[in-house]
Protein backbone atom coordinates (compact mmCIF):
# COMPACT_ATOMS: atom_id res chain seq x y z
CA UNK A 1 0.00 0.00 0.00
CA UNK A 2 2.78 2.47 0.67
CA UNK A 3 4.66 1.91 -2.55
CA UNK A 4 1.47 2.04 -3.95
CA UNK A 5 0.87 5.52 -2.38
CA UNK A 6 4.39 6.80 -3.43
CA UNK A 7 4.06 5.82 -6.89
CA UNK A 8 0.85 8.14 -6.80
CA UNK A 9 2.46 10.61 -5.55
CA UNK A 10 5.82 10.99 -7.76
CA UNK A 11 3.23 10.62 -10.84
CA UNK A 12 1.80 13.77 -9.48
CA UNK A 13 4.54 15.85 -9.38
CA UNK A 14 5.67 15.04 -12.86
CA UNK A 15 5.39 18.26 -13.71
CA UNK A 16 7.88 18.39 -17.23
CA UNK A 17 7.85 15.38 -20.12
CA UNK A 18 9.90 14.87 -22.85
CA UNK A 19 8.17 13.45 -25.71
CA UNK A 20 10.20 12.52 -29.06
CA UNK A 21 8.35 12.32 -32.81
CA UNK A 22 10.95 12.43 -35.81
CA UNK A 23 14.17 14.19 -34.11
CA UNK A 24 11.86 16.73 -32.19
CA UNK A 25 11.71 16.55 -28.96
CA UNK A 26 9.00 18.23 -27.08
CA UNK A 27 9.63 19.43 -23.78
CA UNK A 28 6.39 19.67 -22.07
CA UNK A 29 5.53 21.72 -18.91
CA UNK A 30 2.44 20.59 -17.24
CA UNK A 31 1.76 21.86 -14.39
CA UNK A 32 -1.97 23.29 -14.48
CA UNK A 33 -3.79 26.17 -14.26
CA UNK A 34 -0.76 27.69 -15.43
CA UNK A 35 2.60 26.00 -14.98
CA UNK A 36 3.87 28.20 -11.88
CA UNK A 37 7.56 27.63 -11.72
CA UNK A 38 8.21 25.41 -8.21
CA UNK A 39 11.30 24.17 -7.47
CA UNK A 40 10.22 20.57 -8.70
CA UNK A 41 9.20 21.85 -12.09
CA UNK A 42 12.34 23.93 -12.11
CA UNK A 43 14.48 20.54 -11.46
CA UNK A 44 12.79 18.58 -13.93
CA UNK A 45 12.90 20.99 -16.71
CA UNK A 46 17.00 21.19 -15.98
CA UNK A 47 17.08 17.60 -16.02
CA UNK A 48 15.03 17.43 -19.05
CA UNK A 49 17.24 19.86 -20.67
CA UNK A 50 20.16 17.30 -20.18
CA UNK A 51 18.34 14.44 -21.32
CA UNK A 52 17.36 15.71 -24.70
CA UNK A 53 21.06 17.49 -25.01
CA UNK A 54 23.20 13.64 -24.32
CA UNK A 55 19.79 11.65 -27.28
CA UNK A 56 21.00 10.88 -30.46
CA UNK A 57 17.79 10.80 -31.58
CA UNK A 58 16.75 14.58 -30.92
CA UNK A 59 17.71 17.49 -33.37
CA UNK A 60 16.21 20.40 -32.58
CA UNK A 61 13.82 21.05 -29.23
CA UNK A 62 10.43 22.56 -28.69
CA UNK A 63 9.03 23.56 -25.58
CA UNK A 64 6.00 24.47 -24.87
CA UNK A 65 3.95 24.58 -21.96
CA UNK A 66 -0.07 23.66 -23.45
CA UNK A 67 -2.71 25.18 -25.27
CA UNK A 68 -3.66 27.76 -22.04
CA UNK A 69 -0.22 28.93 -20.89
CA UNK A 70 2.99 28.70 -21.44
CA UNK A 71 4.14 29.59 -17.85
CA UNK A 72 2.86 32.25 -15.46
CA UNK A 73 6.05 32.21 -13.71
CA UNK A 74 7.78 31.66 -10.29
CA UNK A 75 4.83 30.01 -7.52
CA UNK A 76 4.71 33.60 -5.50
CA UNK A 77 3.46 30.93 -2.77
CA UNK A 78 6.80 29.56 -2.23
CA UNK A 79 9.02 32.32 -2.55
CA UNK A 80 7.03 34.61 -0.22
CA UNK A 81 8.49 32.11 2.36
CA UNK A 82 12.11 32.64 0.97
CA UNK A 83 14.38 34.49 3.20
CA UNK A 84 17.35 36.36 2.01
CA UNK A 85 19.94 33.47 3.30
CA UNK A 86 18.06 31.37 1.27
CA UNK A 87 18.02 33.51 -1.52
CA UNK A 88 21.93 34.09 -1.28
CA UNK A 89 21.95 30.15 -1.54
CA UNK A 90 19.73 29.10 -3.96
CA UNK A 91 19.86 32.13 -6.92
CA UNK A 92 22.48 30.57 -8.78
CA UNK A 93 20.46 27.62 -8.65
CA UNK A 94 17.16 28.94 -9.74
CA UNK A 95 19.60 31.09 -12.58
CA UNK A 96 21.00 27.27 -13.70
CA UNK A 97 17.08 26.09 -13.73
CA UNK A 98 15.29 28.68 -15.04
CA UNK A 99 18.09 29.29 -17.83
CA UNK A 100 18.38 25.15 -18.68
CA UNK A 101 17.22 25.58 -22.08
CA UNK A 102 20.00 28.19 -22.96
CA UNK A 103 22.28 25.12 -22.20
CA UNK A 104 20.84 22.65 -24.39
CA UNK A 105 23.51 22.18 -27.71
CA UNK A 106 20.60 22.47 -30.44
CA UNK A 107 18.18 24.58 -31.79
CA UNK A 108 15.84 24.90 -29.24
CA UNK A 109 11.94 27.04 -30.13
CA UNK A 110 9.56 28.13 -27.21
CA UNK A 111 5.97 27.58 -28.57
CA UNK A 112 4.46 30.50 -26.27
CA UNK A 113 0.89 30.44 -25.31
CA UNK A 114 -1.77 32.10 -23.00
CA UNK A 115 1.60 34.05 -20.72
CA UNK A 116 4.76 33.73 -20.26
CA UNK A 117 5.44 35.75 -16.96
CA UNK A 118 8.18 36.03 -14.71
CA UNK A 119 10.65 33.05 -14.93
CA UNK A 120 7.78 31.51 -17.86
CA UNK A 121 9.62 34.15 -20.05
CA UNK A 122 13.03 33.49 -18.99
CA UNK A 123 12.52 29.74 -19.99
CA UNK A 124 11.72 31.37 -23.13
CA UNK A 125 13.96 33.89 -23.51
CA UNK A 126 16.91 31.50 -23.05
CA UNK A 127 15.45 29.36 -25.89
CA UNK A 128 17.10 30.33 -29.44
CA UNK A 129 13.57 31.35 -31.14
CA UNK A 130 10.23 32.20 -29.47
CA UNK A 131 6.79 31.87 -31.75
CA UNK A 132 3.93 33.65 -30.04
CA UNK A 133 0.27 32.93 -29.52
CA UNK A 134 -1.44 36.38 -31.34
CA UNK A 135 -3.62 35.89 -27.54
CA UNK A 136 -0.46 35.67 -25.57
CA UNK A 137 1.11 37.93 -22.83
CA UNK A 138 4.43 38.14 -21.65
CA UNK A 139 6.81 40.61 -19.27
CA UNK A 140 8.81 40.50 -16.68
CA UNK A 141 6.34 41.51 -13.46
CA UNK A 142 8.94 40.98 -10.49
CA UNK A 143 9.09 44.56 -9.93
CA UNK A 144 5.36 44.57 -8.91
CA UNK A 145 6.90 42.38 -6.35
CA UNK A 146 9.54 44.67 -4.87
CA UNK A 147 12.05 42.61 -6.26
CA UNK A 148 13.82 41.61 -9.60
CA UNK A 149 14.15 38.88 -12.22
CA UNK A 150 16.87 35.94 -11.21
CA UNK A 151 16.68 33.58 -13.58
CA UNK A 152 18.81 35.78 -16.02
CA UNK A 153 16.01 38.23 -17.06
CA UNK A 154 18.09 41.00 -16.46
CA UNK A 155 20.63 40.03 -18.83
CA UNK A 156 18.90 37.53 -21.54
CA UNK A 157 16.27 40.23 -22.11
CA UNK A 158 18.80 43.34 -22.79
CA UNK A 159 20.93 41.71 -24.88
CA UNK A 160 17.62 40.52 -26.90
CA UNK A 161 15.39 43.63 -27.46
CA UNK A 162 18.36 46.72 -26.23
CA UNK A 163 18.34 48.65 -22.70
CA UNK A 164 16.50 50.62 -23.10
CA UNK A 165 13.26 48.44 -23.85
CA UNK A 166 14.33 46.14 -21.23
CA UNK A 167 14.38 48.41 -19.00
CA UNK A 168 10.95 49.71 -19.91
CA UNK A 169 9.80 46.40 -19.26
CA UNK A 170 11.78 45.60 -16.15
CA UNK A 171 10.80 49.27 -14.90
CA UNK A 172 7.10 48.87 -15.23
CA UNK A 173 6.03 44.98 -14.88
CA UNK A 174 3.27 45.80 -17.95
CA UNK A 175 2.20 42.95 -19.65
CA UNK A 176 3.53 42.48 -23.46
CA UNK A 177 0.95 42.11 -26.57
CA UNK A 178 2.00 39.62 -29.35
CA UNK A 179 1.89 42.65 -32.00
CA UNK A 180 4.38 44.69 -29.57
CA UNK A 181 6.67 41.80 -28.57
CA UNK A 182 7.44 41.23 -32.40
CA UNK A 183 7.57 44.58 -33.03
CA UNK A 184 10.61 44.52 -30.21
CA UNK A 185 12.15 41.65 -31.42
CA UNK A 186 10.67 39.69 -27.92
CA UNK A 187 9.09 37.31 -30.31
CA UNK A 188 10.39 36.08 -33.83
CA UNK A 189 6.94 35.02 -34.93
CA UNK A 190 3.79 34.95 -34.21
CA UNK A 191 0.93 33.19 -35.14
CA UNK A 192 -3.03 32.12 -34.36
CA UNK A 193 -3.19 30.56 -31.08
CA UNK A 194 -4.07 27.15 -32.48
CA UNK A 195 -1.34 27.25 -34.04
CA UNK A 196 1.71 27.74 -32.14
CA UNK A 197 2.69 24.11 -31.14
CA UNK A 198 2.79 23.14 -34.87
CA UNK A 199 4.41 26.49 -35.99
CA UNK A 200 7.17 25.62 -33.12
CA UNK A 201 7.24 21.40 -34.87
CA UNK A 202 7.77 23.10 -38.31
CA UNK A 203 10.44 25.41 -37.36
CA UNK A 204 12.19 22.55 -35.43
CA UNK A 205 12.11 20.12 -38.33
CA UNK A 206 13.98 23.15 -40.36
CA UNK A 207 17.27 22.05 -38.14
CA UNK A 208 16.43 19.08 -36.68
CA UNK A 209 18.19 17.00 -39.63
CA UNK A 210 21.43 18.57 -39.79
CA UNK A 211 24.83 18.51 -39.09
CA UNK A 212 24.60 18.18 -35.72
CA UNK A 213 27.99 18.95 -34.59
CA UNK A 214 28.18 21.89 -36.84
CA UNK A 215 24.65 23.13 -35.66
CA UNK A 216 25.90 22.99 -32.17
CA UNK A 217 29.15 24.65 -33.26
CA UNK A 218 26.96 27.37 -34.26
CA UNK A 219 24.84 27.80 -31.65
CA UNK A 220 28.18 27.91 -28.99
CA UNK A 221 29.89 30.87 -31.27
CA UNK A 222 27.08 33.09 -31.26
CA UNK A 223 26.55 32.01 -27.61
CA UNK A 224 29.80 32.35 -26.69
CA UNK A 225 30.76 35.79 -28.95
CA UNK A 226 27.84 37.53 -26.98
CA UNK A 227 28.98 40.38 -24.92
CA UNK A 228 32.55 40.11 -25.41
CA UNK A 229 34.81 42.20 -27.58
CA UNK A 230 34.95 41.43 -31.32
CA UNK A 231 38.21 39.57 -31.77
CA UNK A 232 37.39 37.44 -28.63
CA UNK A 233 34.10 36.13 -30.41
CA UNK A 234 36.21 35.47 -33.35
CA UNK A 235 38.65 33.45 -31.67
CA UNK A 236 35.89 31.51 -30.84
CA UNK A 237 34.38 30.82 -34.07
CA UNK A 238 37.95 29.78 -35.26
CA UNK A 239 38.16 27.25 -32.68
CA UNK A 240 34.72 26.04 -33.98
CA UNK A 241 35.58 25.81 -37.04
CA UNK A 242 38.26 23.90 -37.93
CA UNK A 243 37.31 20.76 -35.73
CA UNK A 244 34.48 20.72 -38.22
CA UNK A 245 36.37 19.13 -40.88
CA UNK A 246 37.43 16.03 -39.12
CA UNK A 247 33.50 15.48 -39.06
CA UNK A 248 31.68 12.91 -41.29
CA UNK A 249 29.07 15.43 -41.67
CA UNK A 250 31.57 17.93 -43.64
CA UNK A 251 32.33 15.32 -46.05
CA UNK A 252 28.97 14.10 -46.61
CA UNK A 253 27.87 17.95 -47.37
CA UNK A 254 30.46 19.03 -49.40
CA UNK A 255 30.25 15.80 -51.29
CA UNK A 256 26.61 16.19 -51.91
CA UNK A 257 26.71 20.10 -52.57
CA UNK A 258 29.23 19.22 -55.42
CA UNK A 259 27.38 15.70 -56.84
CA UNK A 260 23.57 17.35 -56.28
CA UNK A 261 23.81 20.76 -55.58
CA UNK A 262 22.65 22.54 -52.51
CA UNK A 263 20.52 21.52 -49.30
CA UNK A 264 20.05 17.42 -50.27
CA UNK A 265 23.03 16.00 -48.25
CA UNK A 266 21.40 13.59 -45.55
CA UNK A 267 23.71 13.98 -42.38
CA UNK A 268 24.65 11.19 -39.97
CA UNK A 269 25.25 13.69 -36.89
CA UNK A 270 29.10 12.35 -36.70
Amino acid sequence: MTEHLVAEQEAADQFVRVEVADRVATIRLDRPPLNALNATLRAQLAAAAVEVSERDDVGAVVVYGGPKAFAAGADIGELAEASYQDMVAGVAALQATLGATATISKPTIAAVTGVALGGGLEIALACDFRIVADTARLGVPEIQLGVIPGGGGTQRLARLIGPARAKDLLYSGRHVRADEALAIGLADEVVGADGVYDAALERARRYAGGPALALRAAKESVDQGLGVPLETGLAVERQAFAPLFATEDRRIGMRSFLENGPGKAEFTGR
